[in-house]
Formats: structure tokens, C-alpha cells, sequence
């Protein structure tokens, strides 16, 4: 059994082996499809071979996956030893790299399959884009305010009304040019995101999983589609911490000695476009009327908002992963907002429109007064049942040994900055 370590660059792949306790270089392959299919005729079938999580791993691992035993691709943040050393070589990096895998110190990521890959670059590429059209329209602002134009007399001044009063404005000509300039850009960016939105769409009418998170009310398309492509198989976690931990949800933890383990800031490990959706869908979720809601406030009142948000965003993830595994819709969604948002995301895939039919869906649609009273109303009452539950196990005083609560977890009152002690 052999443990092959590669050091991974653009052009080339350093090579090093580690067989029978001892460690040695075995030249270099070109970064191509060429190199890397030699080097991967000359692996045997117990081989075992790991490499740096970079741009192009996982293309060379999808091609050494056929032939080896093991294919593990490593986050930096698992052998600091290449980055910290006083002599950092291609060379010596292979080595350490064999070294660890032959050691069992390498545990991997998770490569994602096709499906999931592709719908992670469209969703980057959409974000490029959106922080493109962010930056132009800036640039109007800025434009606006060195003029001393003031407030536009629209709330979307690049809406149609908008774009009518943007061009109607005296302006210097340079600033003419700017303006022109960035609304250009904007219609070309619009169209272009546009277009992978559809893809986007078209995805999510074929994934039950996506479907099923936006029964969540405050979950929208681009919030279930980021969290599954991050995400990938459910089934990978075992347990709502581990996803948590994943997502960087989590709070780093320090503790030495007698003293008692104090608690910071989130990790933020993981993907920051999917801890970023779900924050943006915990300030639309507590919003509206429902347990989140109740549990928002709870936080609120011991520990500020800020804290409170970051709180429901964990809690929108433990919720996802009791949904998926469960494979159960949200027990407190609102029927009529559903339809709505799966019929935008029929309409965002291409689908064709119906203006002006009268089918029983659309007097049930949510843009009927009455519906939405009548769901606001039961999720009023899923609030103020969450509201009675907490203050009946807070008045019940601690929980005894073998029931839900955690040992050693601090249940009741400010926590005054630090940990309570843990316990075993």
C-alpha cells in the first residue's frame, strides 16, 4: 500500500511517496488531462492519494478517482505544517502530504457531485454579478449626491419611472457620461443574471429538497438553493450540530485548566454565501407572525439583536435539516404564500403566463385578502403557543438529570459574558 501526496499548481504536480515508513519524491506531472491520466495508469488498486483543496483539485481528482483507492482532497487548514515551516519547497509540501495521509491525519472534504458543482458556479456567478449592479448603481448615487440633486422622488430610482428621471436630469457631461455609462451596464448585468436565475429555477423544479425549504416562510429560491448547494447530501450529518458547525453557525469555544469555557463569536467556517442567505432570510422570517418570531424576541430581550438574528439563522438551519431528513414540509407554512412562490419559481423557469384566468388556485392565491388574514391568524397562534411553552419549562425551573436539556448548558437567565461551567 502506497500513500501518495501531491502538491498541485497550475502547470505541474510534484509527486511524493510514502511506502513502508519512508518518504520519497517521485518527479513531477504536467497539470493537464494528459499528465494526470499518466499518473493515474501507474496507480495500484490500494493506493491511496491526497492533494490540496485548490482551483483544479477537483477536476485531478475526478480523474485518480478510478484508479485509487482513496482520493482525498485537504483543506490547507489541515496540515498548517506547510505553511508555517521555515522551508516551504513543492517538494517538502508533497512530502508532508504523504506523511499525514500515511498517518490517518487527513480527513478530506466533500467532493460534490455534477449536479451540485454546477449549480454552486451559478449561483457564485449570480453573486458576481449582483455585487456588479450594486457597485453602478453606487456610482448613480454618487453621481446624484457631488450634484446636489437630493432625494430621487421615486423609492427605485433605476425602476421605469426612475430611469425616465435619471435621464431628464441636467448634469455636467462627464457626470452625463458616468450616468449613461452605469445604466448600461446595469441592463447588460440584469440580463445576465437573468439568465442564471432561469437555471437556477429550472433546478429547483426538479429538487424536491429546495421545494420543501421554501414552505418556510422568509425562504426564497435563492436561499434554498445556496443552502442546498453548500449543503450537497443531507445525509452526510448525522446531527443538526454538525450542520451548524459546517455552516460556521457555531461559537468558538476556550477553555484551559480549572477556569470556565467561555464562548465568542461565531466561527464562520464553511461557506459565507450560505451563512449569508440565511441571515438575510432570519430578518424576513421574524418579520411575520410565528414561533421564529417568538424566539427572536426571547434572544432579543437577554442578548441584542444582533445576536438574536445570528441565533435564528442556526435555528433556520437546524430547522432545514429536521425538514430534509424527516422529509416533511413546515408544519406552520402558509398554504397560499407556498403556491406563490412555487408559481414565481414556474414563472422565473420559463412557464407560460395566464393573465386574467379564475381557476380555484387563484381565489386561494395569496393575493386574496382573506387568505392571508386567516394564515396570519394561525400563525399568531402557533406564536403564542411558543410564547406558553417557553414560560411554563422556565417556570418548571431547571430540568432534571435524563430529560431534553443538556448537562452543564446554562438554561436560564444572561449568561453576564461567559460560559457556564462544563460539567461531566
Amino acid at each position: 500500500m502506497r500513500f501518495i501526496g501531491l502538491d498541485v499548481h497550475l502547470d505541474f504536480c510534484e509527486i511524493a511517496i510514502c511506502e513502508a515508513g519512508k518518504v520519497r519524491s517521485a518527479g513531477r506531472v504536467p497539470s493537464s488531462p494528459e499528465g494526470v491520466q499518466v499518473l493515474a495508469n501507474s496507480l495500484g488498486p490500494e493506493d491511496h492519494v491526497a492533494l490540496e483543496a485548490t482551483g483544479n483539485a477537483l477536476a485531478i481528482a475526478r480523474l485518480l478517482e478510478p484508479h485509487a483507492a482513496r482520493v482525498v482532497v485537504a483543506a490547507s487548514m489541515e496540515f498548517p505544517a506547510t505553511t508555517e515551516t521555515k522551508v516551504k519547497t513543492d517538494r517538502r509540501d508533497a512530502r508532508t502530504l504523504a506523511r499525514l495521509l500515511a498517518a490517518g491525519l487527513l480527513s478530506g472534504c466533500w467532493l460534490p457531485d455534477e449536479r451540485t458543482r454546477a449549480l454552486r458556479r451559478r449561483l457564485a456567478g449570480r453573486a458576481q454579478l449582483v455585487r456588479q449592479r450594486t457597485r453602478c448603481k453606487n456610482e448613480v448615487h454618487a453621481v446624484l449626491m457631488r450634484n446636489l440633486k437630493g432625494r430621487p422622488p421615486m423609492s427605485d430610482v433605476f425602476g421605469k419611472r426612475g430611469r425616465v428621471w435619471l435621464a431628464e436630469l441636467e448634469l455636467p457631461a462627464d457626470e452625463r457620461e458616468t450616468v449613461d455609462g452605469c445604466v448600461r451596464q446595469i441592463n447588460f448585468v440584469d440580463g445576465e443574471i437573468a439568465i442564471l436565475e432561469r437555471a437556477i429555477a429550472e433546478h429547483a423544479l426538479t429538487s424536491s429538497d429546495v421545494r420543501r425549504l421554501m414552505t418556510v416562510p422568509g425562504v426564497s429560491l435563492m436561499t434554498a438553493s445556496t443552502f442546498m448547494a453548500a449543503v450537497g447530501d443531507i445525509e452526510r450529518f448525522g446531527d443538526p450540530r454538525k450542520l451548524v458547525s459546517y455552516l460556521g453557525l457555531d461559537p468558538k469555544v476556550r477553555q484551559s485548566g480549572s477556569s470556565p469555557a467561555r464562548h465568542g463569536r461565531i466561527s464562520k467556517q464553511g461557506a459565507a454565501q450560505a451563512r449569508q442567505m440565511l441571515t438575510e432570510a432570519a430578518f424576513v422570517t421574524v418579520s411575520t407572525a410565528g414561533p421564529m418570531r417568538a424566539f427572536y424576541e426571547r434572544v432579543r430581550a437577554r442578548r441584542g439583536s444582533q445576536i438574536a438574528i445570528v441565533a435564528v439563522a442556526r435555528k433556520l438551519a437546524v430547522l432545514f435539516w429536521h425538514l430534509l431528513t424527516r422529509e416533511q414540509d413546515y408544519a406552520f407554512a402558509r398554504p397560499s404564500l407556498t403556491r406563490k412562490k412555487l408559481r414565481a419559481l414556474e414563472l422565473r423557469a420559463g412557464a407560460q403566463r395566464h393573465p386574467g384566468s379564475r381557476t380555484l388556485a387563484t381565489k386561494n392565491s395569496y393575493s386574496q385578502r382573506a387568505h392571508r388574514e386567516r394564515e396570519r391568524e394561525l400563525s399568531e397562534h402557533a406564536e403564542v403557543a411558543y410564547r406558553r411553552i417557553v414560560a411554563d419549562w422556565t417556570a418548571s425551573g431547571p430540568a432534571k438529570a435524563g430529560t431534553s436539556a443538556t448537562p452543564g448548558r446554562a438554561s436560564q437567565g444572561p449568561s453576564k459574558g461567559q460560559a457556564a461551567r462544563q460539567t461531566q
